[in-house]
């Protein structure tokens, strides 16, 4: 029998080593949104070790530019106060990460990333341990969530459009987040017609500004929606990053129409601030930019108290265990396959999406088992 065989969930299961790689594809195409674009998919496979031989092992985060300086976090600074940890003490864990936070001359969000890939390895390496999928260990609630695509990137005519949206249909899942706030709202409009007239009645539609527009631009895009009898699931980001909170309110209470936001939050604090703010109807913080699974639970308790429901930025890997596992979980999300190949393509199965729902791994932690031979294709460092 290993190590691993003879741990028993009584005895401390301890760090021993952190191990990264990470991976970068470079996209067909340069993908753009309102005010930024992109085009390499990037993440970073984190992997716990711990002395009795039980691995957790994860790959979350798409940070292109400031890869190095994630890695030399987890490394440097993260890696030697873990080492000789329990990974069941997650709390304990977090904590003793936290004072790499405390310099303020360097960006506090890389450092949450970084943060954010150690907490998700060590959460995979507990599940493991006890032979049990992250969703049941958190709770329980679902193992079937529906799925829908981000898309509607800037860039493309009306046919490639409609034939963007014609491949989510084909791949199953019951709607799109539509990419707008780069153009006037009567642009957008007509841009978003067309994922109506491709996708039918039926075919749920988000949009998503990402922060493109101001207040009067986001009011009259709701304005141009409903005069078009286009309803809108929720509206993500609608307004700019610089009164964000108040222009929140503003539009959801005006319009009416349900309002998302907290990717872009990395504290907390952040969340909070638009929960008492009246700002949102969906949280969608992010667990592999805000600290991890430790974090978003904390957040979505929080919402649960403010009858906010839970939403999370893409990672559908990581989202949907932890989205599964609160009654209060809605979409789990995904790219196009050529957006994000690393969703579709890197684990050795297929990604279980059918008739709109995303069926959750039962597999131990995460579920995540890597293609070797894909990973060393990627793998940059």
């Amino acid at each position: 029998m290993t190590d691993a065989q003879n741990w028993v969930p009584s005895s401390p299961l301890t760090i021993q080593a952190i191990e990264t790689e990470a991976l970068r594809i470079p996209l067909n195409k340069v993908y753009r949104g309102s005010k930024y674009s992109m085009q390499n998919r990037c993440t970073i496979i984190t992997r716990i070790l711990t002395k009795q031989g039980v691995v957790g092992e994860v790959y979350t985060g798409d940070t292109d530019e400031e890869q190095d300086v994630i890695l030399s976090i987890i490394h440097k600074e993260l890696a030697p106060v873990l080492i000789g940890m329990d990974v069941f003490n997650t709390e304990g864990c977090w904590e003793a990460m936290k004072p790499a936070t405390y310099d303020i001359l360097r960006d506090r969000g890389v450092v949450m990333q970084a943060i954010s890939a150690v907490d998700t390895a060590i959460w995979d390496t507990v599940g493991k341990a006890l032979n049990m999928p992250m969703y049941r260990l958190w709770g329980g609630y679902t193992n079937r969530l529906p799925m829908i695509a981000i898309g509607g990137y800037y860039g493309q005519n009306f046919d490639e459009l409609a034939h963007e949206v014609s491949s989510y249909i084909d791949y199953g899942v019951v709607g799109m987040k539509f990419k707008i706030g780069g153009a006037t709202p009567e642009e957008d409009l007509e841009r978003l017609k067309i994922a109506r007239q491709v996708g039918g009645e039926k075919f749920t539609l988000m949009v998503d500004a990402n922060q493109g527009y101001d207040l009067q631009q986001a009011i009259r895009f709701c304005r141009l929606a409903e005069n078009a009898g286009i309803e809108l699931y929720w509206f993500e980001e609608p307004v700019r990053w610089y009164n964000d909170k108040r222009w929140l309110r503003d539009v959801r209470l005006s319009t009416g129409v349900p309002i998302t936001a907290g990717q872009s939050e990395y504290r907390i604090d952040g969340v909070r601030d638009l929960i008492i703010g009246d700002s949102i109807d969906y949280c969608n913080f992010d667990t592999s930019w805000g600290g991890g699974p430790t974090m978003w639970r904390r957040v979505a308790s929080i919402c649960s108290a403010f009858g906010i429901k839970m939403a999370h930025h893409e990672e559908a890997q990581i989202s949907a265990h932890l989205l599964g596992s609160v009654a209060h979980g809605t979409f789990v999300e995904c790219f196009h396959r050529d957006r994000d190949p690393f969703f579709w393509d890197i684990q050795t199965e297929a990604r279980p999406l059918k008739d709109g729902y995303y069926t959750i791994s039962d597999k131990p932690g995460f579920g995540i088992e890597l293609d070797r031979a894909y990973v060393a294709k990627y793998k940059v460092r």
